[in-house]
């Protein structure tokens, strides 16, 4: 076995992966006929992307600049800040 410049795993390790690897493949499903193919992204739900979005705080509330944009309830955000000086 050729050891990879930087691979840092224990002997056992390095085995174990080997064992791993050389492991039969498991067999495709038995789908029903039609069935048409789709990425695993499909099943795994909505893909969040992040949005910037520019804002003004005025008295302790944040306000949008662009009155266009809108988020569901319950969405999460991460503000970021200049320093006020």
């Amino acid at each position: 076995m050729v050891r990879i410049s930087g691979d840092d795993r224990s002997a056992e390790r390095r085995e174990l992966d080997e064992l791993i690897a050389a492991e039969p493949k498991t067999p495709l499903p038995d789908l029903p006929p039609g069935t048409t193919a789709a990425p695993v992204e499909y099943f795994l739900g909505q893909l969040h992307r992040p949005l910037a979005v520019a804002g003004i705080v005025e008295n302790g509330v944040i306000r949008m600049l662009d009155p266009t944009v809108s988020f569901p309830e319950h969405t999460r955000v991460i503000i970021v800040a200049s320093d006020p000086t």
